[in-house]
């Protein structure tokens, strides 16, 4: 069916319309043969004609149509002379109307540029836009309504024309990057709206927004915590589902994306020129105080949902190049969202790679965490199978804007062959759900081996240790915006998702978690205890393991969503952070381990380790030990039942060593419920970390602590750190023996 007969425009007549360029995308202020104007370039290899409107300031007239001249290899574009920035505007597309044959344009459609820079006009109602007539009841996947011929442009927003170098001027000025090391960075994984929602000493203006984040109490914790990138959740302009909004709910975490370059404009505090001046803000403040920020970036799907979804921008454009489809026109759906990007089309991939190029150049951003990333390794030649070295990920590690900035991974989507945990290129960062799941079993009581942990403390080998890369590609995580709560992952036993109105079937429902006996808050003190305890280890673990670790934002402060274990629509008190609530001593604790972690090499090393002495010169890098002080057999590994072994870790670089002097370092894990005697190597030994007493001692109080030469007893649940000084000869004599 072709729309063709779509409602026609009653305005003025278009202003004059040039050829122009079919590059850049997106609409560029440019001079051209003289004139100054705007040019539009827009991909649709399908459409019969895309027009382009205008309209005034306000967005609420249409002032002028005119058709895009010229198509050239899928684009159309053309030149507006005497057009400026702040020019507002929209696109339709003509074309057949066959969605069993994946296409749907309707011109009767205002239509989003997908490289728009700003929009002007309200996004909250977007989702329930529809191109369609009729309910949507027709069987899962099929579309056999008739096209709706009512214009919708009063109820979309409106694209607005940029100063793209003004723009790109204004993000050269802000602060350098920190360039933080791989080996000392220590990722935080924050919420920009719940971070500040609920703090007492943020300014209430700046409650919940971009600056918020960089507000003095804010910049205060950092510090005092010691991490180094605060991983925003999404930030790109993103709308609510609707089936959210028709329960009063709005999606709170940001995986529904709409505007791929634009910062999302409800987390601004309106103190700001615009939402984009205030976002650049954030970054250089946080440039200034040595901190990095990386964007949590959705490019497995779009806003637009599934079959029945509203058609905003890409499905009305040309639905079949933008989207991955079955041989019947279907969406296919890696993420569970319903509609995949086809990102082995160059038109997607130049939307990708604009976008990451334009957040890196425009605001400063220090590197992107993808979500659900096996979606962008997916290729047609492989049956769409993951590929590391698919179109879209060869460009951006080929890309000199994106060189030097942090990439990271998460390394499964919902698709066949989805978990590809470690096999993405050299230079990117995983997140390594075997740390998190395998940490949780072997504190909390659930099937687990000494062996599994020991490969999760030195950085997962089993899965990294193969094309160059080293420990350092393991993003090691307790907890995420996905999941538990550190909290509640020692409180609860199963999920309680009521709140999300789908009777408790969202969710993950394996968690690994425990409540010591009781379901939930309680007063007794033992249970209390014990959750403490389970607490400290794994946060001990996490950041004396090998790797970078990520810390929940909230996780150090105690916060619970009360057993909801998927959040993302809890807009409220359930996910922000409870700041009147925190606990100080779980915070003092976090800042304590993640300071020890950055001032000894030993717990973040950035080379695999061995287990072999060096040449007769000195000992083996790492030495398992059983707690009765005998080396690890293959059967002790495998024991299911045993939770105490013992990791003697030499520092032999004198450029890595306090005082140029080596460092022994002996980490104790005795995760069982009765106190464990360990028998100790020889030495002095100085006991710097008691994850279940709850301290850690800094550098300048070691000489002060009690020191252990035989044996020490750990408490049940806990971690022990111990540190001995080596001089070099004894290094030598010990590896001649």
């Amino acid at each position: 069916m072709r729309t063709s007969d779509a409602p026609a425009f009653l305005g003025a007549p278009g202003l004059p319309c040039k050829t122009g360029r079919s590059w850049p995308m997106g609409a560029t202020c440019m001079t051209l043969d003289g004139d100054s104007g705007v040019n539009f370039a827009v991909y649709s290899r399908h459409a019969e004609a895309i027009e382009l409107c205008l309209f005034d300031e306000h967005g609420g007239l249409e002032t002028t149509r005119l058709r895009l001249p010229t198509h050239s290899d899928g684009v159309w574009h053309g030149f507006v002379p005497g057009l400026q920035a702040g020019q507002l505007y929209g696109l339709r597309a003509h074309g057949p109307y066959q969605p069993a044959h994946g296409q749907r344009f309707n011109p009767a459609k205002l239509l989003l540029d997908p490289f728009a820079r700003s929009l002007v006009g309200s996004t909250q109602q977007l989702s329930l836009e529809r191109d369609y007539l009729g309910a949507p009841d027709a069987p899962v996947g099929t579309l056999t309504a008739a096209p709706d011929l009512h214009d919708n442009a009063t109820r979309m927003p409106k694209a607005q024309v940029l100063d793209l170098a003004a723009e790109l001027q204004a993000g050269a000025a802000i602060s350098p990057r920190p360039g933080v090391p791989l080996a000392n960075t220590v990722l935080y994984e924050v919420h920009v709206k719940g971070l500040t929602k609920l703090h007492p000493d943020v300014p209430a203006a700046l409650r919940g927004t971009y600056a918020g984040v960089v507000s003095a109490p804010m910049l205060a914790h950092y510090q005092r915590l010691g991490i180094s990138t605060l991983c925003l959740l999404p930030v790109q302009l993103f709308v609510t589902e609707a089936h959210l909004l028709k329960k009063g709910f709005r999606n709170y975490w940001g995986y529904n994306t709409l505007g791929y370059f634009i910062p999302e404009p409800t987390y601004a505090s309106g103190q700001f020129a615009d939402d984009r001046t205030e976002f650049r803000h954030m970054v250089d403040q946080l440039h200034q105080h040595g901190l990095e920020v990386v964007l949590d970036v959705v490019f497995n799907h779009s806003a637009e949902s599934d079959t029945f979804g509203p058609t905003l921008s890409w499905r009305g454009l040309d639905n079949a190049s933008w989207y991955a489809l079955d041989a019947a026109g279907q969406y296919l759906n890696f993420s569970g969202c319903g509609n995949s990007f086809n990102l082995t089309q160059p038109c997607a991939v130049q939307m990708v790679m604009d976008s990451l190029r334009w957040w890196v150049q425009a605001f400063g951003v220090d590197g992107f965490r993808f979500d659900l990333a096996t979606a962008l390794g997916r290729d047609p030649a492989l049956r769409q199978h993951f590929h590391p070295m698919s179109g879209l990920l060869t460009a951006i590690g080929q890309d000199p804007v994106l060189a030097g900035i942090k990439l990271i991974a998460e390394p499964w989507d919902v698709g066949p062959g989805g978990y590809q945990l470690g096999q993405f290129p050299a230079r990117w960062h995983e997140w390594n759900d075997r740390f998190r799941d395998n940490s949780r079993a072997f504190w909390l009581g659930h099937h687990s081996t000494r062996g599994e942990m020991a490969r999760r403390l030195t950085g997962s080998s089993d899965y990294f240790d193969h094309d160059g890369r080293s420990p350092l590609a393991s993003v090691n995580l307790l907890s995420a915006h996905d999941g538990m709560t550190l909290a509640d992952l020692t409180s609860y036993r199963h999920k309680h998702n009521q709140a999300n109105g789908e009777d408790n079937r969202d969710g993950q429902y394996h968690n690994f978690s425990a409540n010591a006996g009781v379901e939930g808050p309680t007063e007794d003190a033992t249970v209390q205890s014990v959750r403490g305890q389970w607490q400290r280890a794994l946060l001990a673990t996490l950041f004396c393991s090998q790797g970078l670790p990520q810390l929940l934002a909230g996780d150090e402060l105690g916060q619970s969503q009360q057993g909801n274990n998927n959040a993302y629509c809890q807009d409220n008190e359930t996910s922000w952070l409870a700041w009147p609530g925190a606990h100080p001593e779980l915070t003092d604790f976090v800042a304590g381990m993640i300071h020890l972690r950055q001032t000894h090499a030993a717990l973040r090393h950035a080379r695999w380790f061995t287990g072999r002495a060096t040449a007769g010169s000195t000992p083996a890098d790492i030495v398992w030990r059983r707690p009765d002080g005998a080396a690890m057999a293959a059967s002790d590994w495998d024991d299911p039942k045993s939770r105490s072994f013992a990791g003697l870790i030499e520092v032999t670089d004198a450029a890595d060593a306090t005082d140029a002097m080596p460092l022994r370092w002996l980490l104790l894990l005795q995760a069982s419920d009765q106190p464990q005697i360990f028998a100790l190597p020889p030495g002095r030994w100085h006991t710097v970390l008691d994850s279940a007493a709850g301290w850690v001692l800094p550098d300048a109080q070691w000489n002060a602590a009690p020191a252990c030469t035989q044996a020490i007893t750990a408490a049940p649940r806990t971690v022990l750190g111990l540190v001995q000084p080596v001089a070099r000869a004894a290094l030598h004599l010990e590896a001649q023996a």
